[in-house]
């Protein structure tokens, strides 16, 4: 069967369907770049072949474009090879993944090793970024496959396994053996993912956590740690989060290096649990820590050997107390302050927990975009475009525990795409969030998206911490019950990029984006008896009709650019035909293709009315519309649109500079009007939903 290719709008709307059905969740990985782990590896079985990716070429381009580019001395020299050609018998995962499978090499991406080392201490959530049933046995074709999480869905990513070599050693990730490949394989996967592996250079850890589990990550400074930070932790491990702590290092020197109690500075810790004893007649808060190492333990209070074990109860040692040199210990929360730098924790969706986890996060995610000239509003020192930023409510209806009144909850406001733009010269935008209650009139309802008035008006409530250049800024809040609304933006206005906005709250709470519903509130027209106009009006329409006293497309053309002339403070470029003709289409009632007098009449009226609209908002009186003072130009004419709407007006209506002219301004009403009219005309039993045959399809758009 020959491929469909559908136009932009039309795949756009396509790939929106097929995400509603469930493709991106974990169960429906989408296919990266179409490619068909199954199918490709059947071929290449039957072929006798070993897979080749022409998608992800053995070339410098998949290395680099700086310090690993074409002229680098780094990529002098380097050979691609399989593992079949590295040693003689290649295994994928030998007696599982373990911490020693990932070693670094020239790549700044230790970030990313430490995410896969948390992988290893979870099978459940290591089996879903590798999956199970890969190797180099009898099956063997040179193709592997990899899924992640981004930026809302899981996408399932092939590769070959020509890995990058020098002297026949692996450039990049590789076993403590050398024989285990799984690590190298998913090192490529994630850097084809990102468009090389130079992309994958500096980033934090919470970015691989991300990316491998689909949660949602906070990150506390330990030296400035929330008084209720224990509490926070405990929930998090109640909830199945990932939880990550290191000490920051100070200097080269500092890298791993051991500490007098035998904590090792730059190296990425685990905590796995937090309790609280009774000792000497005082509560004592504890954290559990796992260093991946196995052997590494700190000595300090509450240590495996520690004394401080003797003053508790007998079965509360038992429970919490476990010797020997595997790596994990208990310390006191105090120590554990005091001792180490930061903290990350990922939180987790429902779907990426077993099903016996107890306790979950609620979550909601949200594609958006800011788009220069519709939805690129700027943060709130641009008190004139920040309202056109998309909004989205959250209704937050329980508190946490019977005991307080807040409702937690987390915001995520991540930036897509950024690290494959690096290529381009392109870096991470300053994006951050504000949240404001919802007024009360607006409690309760949908189909609202707050204009400037309320900006204006109304202080935020909360918002992110700062404004900063990171692919995510998410924070932390306790809130009264109630209805917020979430508005996240770019520092400045007019910076494109796409988001993900994520809402994870620990009681169940309703959300969704806040968007005007799509409606059209147009003036009754009257159209009078030809007895009932103006002398005046009658005697211009004879001069301008004609003999056969109809206006066609081309006279309108005339009258209208010849009227367009004596309003100096109007900026055109002239009626074209094309506009002329959708005019006539909209008022020729007869189906003769030209307007009589009554139908030139209605049509002169809807003229004037738009050029009182334009002019009361042109704020500026530049005889332009901005694309803000065009939105609530086209509330004021009738019509309400929501964002994706109102950038396709934008996309569609203006000139080089995101203006839109007096012609385009009509041209747009015009056109707007006709499609309401025509959709209104169709459904006849007005429940919102017509159906079209295909010649009746391609007769209206053609016509409209």
């Amino acid at each position: 069967m020959e491929p469909v290719y559908a136009s932009g709008m039309a795949a756009r709307l396509r790939s929106q369907w097929d995400r509603n059905e469930g493709l991106g969740q974990n169960h429906k990985a989408v296919k990266y770049l179409g490619q068909d782990y199954d199918y490709l590896k059947a071929q290449c079985l039957q072929s006798r072949t070993l897979f080749e990716d022409n998608l992800f070429p053995c070339a410098t381009s998949s290395l680099g474009f700086n310090e690993l580019g074409p002229r680098s001395s780094k990529t002098q020299g380097v050979r691609w090879m399989r593992p079949t050609e590295i040693c003689s018998r290649p295994q994928f995962i030998v007696d599982g993944a373990t911490r020693t499978d990932i070693c670094q090499g020239a790549l700044g991406d230790c970030w990313l090793l430490a995410a896969i080392a948390s992988l290893t201490l979870n099978d459940n959530l290591l089996y879903r970024v590798v999956p199970q049933g890969q190797d180099f046995g009898g099956q063997y074709a040179g193709i592997f496959h990899f899924q992640f999480w981004q930026f809302g869905e899981w996408v399932d990513v092939v590769i070959d396994d020509r890995l990058p070599t020098k002297d026949k050693k692996l450039l990049f990730v590789h076993s403590a053996e050398g024989g285990e490949f799984w690590s190298a394989l998913l090192e490529k996967a994630y850097a084809k993912l990102n468009g090389c592996y130079e992309a994958l250079s500096g980033g934090s850890t919470s970015e691989g956590f991300e990316d491998f589990t689909g949660g949602v990550t906070e990150a506390y400074d330990l030296k400035k740690a929330p008084s209720d930070l224990h509490c926070i932790m405990g929930r998090a491990v109640e909830r199945g989060s990932l939880l990550g702590c290191s000490i920051d290092i100070t200097g080269n020197n500092d890298r791993e290096a051991v500490t007098f109690k035998k904590l090792v500075k730059g190296h990425a810790y685990s905590v796995t649990g937090v309790d609280e004893v009774s000792y000497r007649g005082r509560m004592t808060k504890l954290v559990r820590i796992r260093n991946p190492w196995g052997e590494v333990e700190w000595t300090g209070a509450w240590s495996d050997n520690g004394r401080e074990w003797e003053g508790v109860e007998p079965s509360v040692r038992s429970r919490l107390q476990k010797c020997g040199e595997d790596g994990e210990f208990w310390m006191s929360f105090s120590d554990f302050l005091l001792e180490y730098s930061r903290l990350e924790i990922c939180n987790l969706t429902a779907d990426a927990l077993e099903a016996t986890q107890q306790k979950k996060w609620s979550s909601a995610v949200y594609q958006g975009e800011w788009r220069s000239g519709s939805t690129a509003g700027g943060c709130r020192n641009f008190p004139a475009t920040f309202w056109i930023n998309p909004q989205f409510k959250v209704a937050l209806q329980h508190p946490d525990s019977a005991g307080t009144s807040d409702c937690t909850f987390l915001v995520a406001l991540m930036q897509k795409d950024r690290r494959k733009k690096r290529k381009e010269g392109q870096d991470m935008e300053t994006i951050g969030f504000a949240i404001y209650e919802v007024p009360k009139e607006f409690v309760g309802t949908t189909g609202v998206h707050l204009k400037r008035d309320f900006f204006l008006t109304h202080g935020s409530t909360a918002r992110s911490e700062l404004f900063i250049n990171l692919r995510e800024v998410s924070s932390r809040f306790k809130l009264p019950p109630g209805e917020y609304i979430i508005v996240p933006s770019t520092f400045e206005p007019q910076k494109e990029g796409d988001f993900v906005l994520r809402v994870f709250s620990e009681k169940p709470a309703n959300s969704e984006e806040l968007d005007d519903e799509v409606s059209a509130k147009l003036p009754a027209e009257t159209q009078l008896d030809e007895s009932q106009i103006d002398a005046g009006f009658k005697s211009l329409f004879r001069q301008l009709a004609g003999a056969d006293m109809e206006i066609s497309a081309t006279e309108l053309q005339t009258i209208l650019n010849r009227i367009m002339n004596k309003h100096k403070d109007l900026k055109t470029d002239g009626f074209g035909p094309e506009s002329c003709r959708t005019m006539i289409s909209l008022m020729d009632t007869d189906g003769s293709g030209k307007l009589g007098l009554t139908e030139f009449h209605v049509l002169w009226e809807k003229i004037k009315r738009y050029l009182t609209i334009f002019r009361q908002f042109d704020i500026d009186k530049s005889g332009t519309m901005s694309s803000y003072e065009m939105r609530m130009a086209l509330e004021a004419a009738g019509f309400k649109l929501t964002n994706h709407l109102f950038q396709l007006i934008i996309l569609r209506y203006t000139e080089a500079d995101l203006s839109v002219d007096f012609d385009n301004f009509v041209n747009c009403l015009i056109r707007l009007e006709t499609m309401f009219k025509t959709f209104k005309a169709f459904d006849t039993d007005s429940d919102g939903i017509i159906q079209l045959n295909f010649f009746q399809w391609i007769s209206l758009t053609m016509f409209a």
